[in-house]
């Protein structure tokens, strides 16, 4: 027995709607996010954010390797402040985009007591604030540069970053 031509249309309907979706590129993020609470809760916002500074900071090494890409926020590229943004982000912490408005937020940490999660500024293309990364642990940080334009761990202590470093923001307790 033959099918109705309306059900073999909705067959080949359906099968062009998922092959169509495997070929757009976007990268599946975990339901329900990390941290995010209920659908209905509003996001927790830095400063105020309880946190483990290391789970965050776990979350910002397994993107090394992810492309730079200017103004990008997801792992196709990364700018640093979209890089430090999309990670706390994972964790349901809303923080702000630029890294003028990064360098505001949380409470500030002096050098000798950084821990894994806070972020480390510097200055490298005009005075003040112009490039964020989040401290790993020790004398280590993630950060998206876009010199050789992938994300990356450097040292605090390597004569170009210790030259341009200019403070420190603890956005999670």
């Amino acid at each position: 027995m033959r099918r109705p031509w309306y059900q073999s249309f909705l067959a080949f309907g359906f099968a062009s709607l998922t092959v169509g979706c495997a070929s757009t590129g976007a990268v599946p993020q975990p339901f329900p996010r990390p941290g995010a609470g209920p659908s209905w809760a509003p996001p927790r916002t830095a400063g105020t954010a309880p946190g483990d500074g290391y789970t965050i900071a776990g979350m910002a090494l397994s993107l090394r390797g992810a492309p730079y890409r200017d103004g990008g926020a997801d792992p196709s590229g990364f700018d640093c402040s979209g890089f430090i943004t999309y990670v706390f982000g994972q964790h349901g912490i809303a923080i702000p985009r630029t890294v003028t408005l990064q360098f505001a937020a949380g409470e500030s940490v002096q050098r000798d007591e950084l821990r894994a999660g806070d972020l480390v500024f510097f200055s490298t293309t005009a005075p003040g604030p112009s490039h964020v990364g989040m401290l790993i642990g020790g004398d280590e940080f993630v950060h998206a540069p876009s010199t050789r334009g992938e994300v990356r761990v450097e040292r605090l202590q390597s004569t170009y970053w210790a030259q341009r470093f200019i403070g420190a923001r603890r956005l999670v307790r």
